[in-house]
Order: C-alpha cells, then structure tokens, then sequence
C-alpha cells in the first residue's frame, strides 16, 4: 500500500475490538468503504457505533485490530492520518458565547494553511451565512448539526464521519440534513454516518453494516440487503385458487404455498414468478392480481436485530 494513500480505500478496518472489563463493546469487526460511498452504520442505541466511530478517528485505542485511513493508521501516523478526515462524533460542540463566524475562526486557526479562506463556502454549504454573525447559544439543535458540517468542511475532507447527524431534529431538520448529506457525496466526499434512523440510511447510503450487541451481522450494498437471499412473498388472487395451489405446489422454485382466505400466499424470485404466470395461464386459470411484497429495510433490520433478551448493553 502506498505511503501516500493514493491507491487506498478512504477507511478499511479489520478485527477492531474494544472491551470494557466484562463489556465487550465492539467485537473484532472488519469493514471497508470505497471512495464516494455513503456508508452508513445502522443499529439500535448501544450496538456500538459511536465507540466504532471513535476508534476510526483514532480518539480511543482499540484493544485489538487496526483502522487505516487513505492508508494510515491514527495510532501510528498521528495527526497525518487525519489528513483529508472530518467529522464529529455524538453532538458537535462550540463555545456558546462566541458566534458562529468566530468560532470557525478559531478552529480555522488552529487547523492552518487556507482553512480560514474556507469559512465562508462552508456557512453558505450549510446555509448558516445569514446567522453568522449570532451567538451559537441561541442556535438551534438543527442548527448546531449544521455547523458542525461547517466547521469540518473547514479541512476540505475526502472523508467525512458524522455520528448520528440527525438524531434530535424535527422532520424539517431531518430532510435538510439528508438534503445537505446528499449535495456533499455528489461534490465526492464519501461519507461514513452512523444511525439508528431507518429512514435516514435507506434514503441516503448506498452501502450499509448492519450493528448489533458491538458485531456486524450484515456489511455490504442496500440493494443486496433488501434482496433477502432472492425470493420475495407474492399474494395471488385467480379465478380458481385451487387449482393454482396445485400448479404452484408443483412450479420450481416457488415455496411456502399457503392459503389466504380467497388468495394463495407464496415465495418466488422473479424468473420463477413469471414461468408461474404462464403455467396458470396454459391452465386457464385468470391472473386477477398478483402483488409482490417486497423486502423493506425495517423487515430486515428488525429480522437482524430484535433480541428477545433484553436491550444491546451501551
């Protein structure tokens, strides 16, 4: 791998593992995220992101496994590994008593070079140029998330991190947090956010893992999520159940046949629905509907991580 991070993966993590005493909190994970994903890490209160998001940035040492970012590794490279890394983990905070515009101000100083020729694009990005001016103690919760984005968007990321971003705000909030996420992915930063807000990571990421009691269950695409393994439930209305229970007791690759009432419940993939619809048809029996239910996020995420004995520790 190349020192400079030029061929690397924005963030690859393998066997990351962090213990509280007894409390394993993240158990041996590993998780890589390709340049312009959206990435996002979903579980329950507790499952372990934000402790994951920590280790990633390198603001606690993992008690086994590594995190490397564009190649480089935080407990080895230090602040280098930072470079072209942002974000904020759980609420982002300022100094209350300062305005927005001078609290960039100082983290502008701090980080250097032209970061302070970046403040204002970043209040115009989140949309805070007109409160510049205002104290941040009379902002928002919405509005703090915001300029959070800001104040990270100071160091001109190629990766940004966000830890639960919309977690407290109204649903106004929530849909221009989406919308400000969204404008920054197709500017080409990849992002990484943690979330247990279903509809938040359906509607942005493109990739997901899947967290639960500290262990990935799932990692991979949205789409291959939903898919559940190929085969969908589909409901059949015909002119003649009966005889379509036979025909789909006997079509390969249909399975689960069940009544329902005056309809037939049943699992299929696609190519073995519509080899269906032809034998019923040569049978003469008459199509009147025929639904797919399709596998949602909130099917497989509760499938994932419902625990019948009790709440993921913290």
């Amino acid at each position: 791998m190349s020192a400079d991070g030029a061929n690397a993966p924005p963030l690859s993590v393998r066997g990351l593992a962090k213990r509280y005493g007894a409390l394993t909190a993240v158990d041996s994970i590993d998780v890589t995220v390709e340049r312009g994903d959206v990435y996002g890490f979903l579980g329950p209160n507790g499952a372990g992101k934000t402790t994951t998001l920590r280790m990633m940035l390198g603001l606690i040492r993992p008690d086994s496994g590594s995190v490397e970012l564009f190649g480089r590794d935080p407990l080895r490279h230090g602040a280098r590994a930072l470079d072209g890394v942002a974000g904020f983990v759980e609420a982002p905070q300022f100094y209350p008593y300062l305005s927005a515009q001078k609290n960039l101000e100082l983290l502008a100083a701090f980080d250097g070079g032209d970061a302070a020729a970046r403040i204002g694009p970043a209040l115009e990005t989140v949309e805070l140029a007109p409160r510049a001016g205002d104290r941040v103690g009379g902002y928002s919760h919405g509005m703090r998330q915001r300029l959070g984005i800001a104040a990270a968007l100071l160091r001109s990321p190629r990766l940004l991190l966000l830890d639960e971003p919309a977690t407290g705000l109204d649903p106004a909030g929530m849909r221009d947090m989406r919308d400000l996420i969204r404008d920054l992915a197709s500017d080409g930063i990849t992002v990484v956010l943690s979330s247990h807000l279903l509809v938040e990571v359906e509607d942005l990421c493109n990739r997901v893992a899947i967290m639960r009691r500290g262990r990935v269950l799932y990692e991979g695409s949205l789409d291959g999520l939903r898919d559940g393994g190929g085969a969908a439930e589909y409901l059949l209305r015909c002119s003649d159940v009966g005889a379509a229970a036979q025909i789909c007791g006997r079509a390969p690759g249909v399975t689960g046949v069940e009544r329902a009432g005056t309809a037939l419940r049943f699992h299929a993939g696609e190519r073995d629905v519509a080899a269906l619809s032809l034998a019923l048809g040569a049978a003469g029996v008459a199509i009147t509907e025929l639904v797919c239910k399709r596998v949602t996020l909130e099917d497989v995420f509760l499938r994932l991580t419902e625990d019948p004995d009790g709440e993921a520790p913290i």
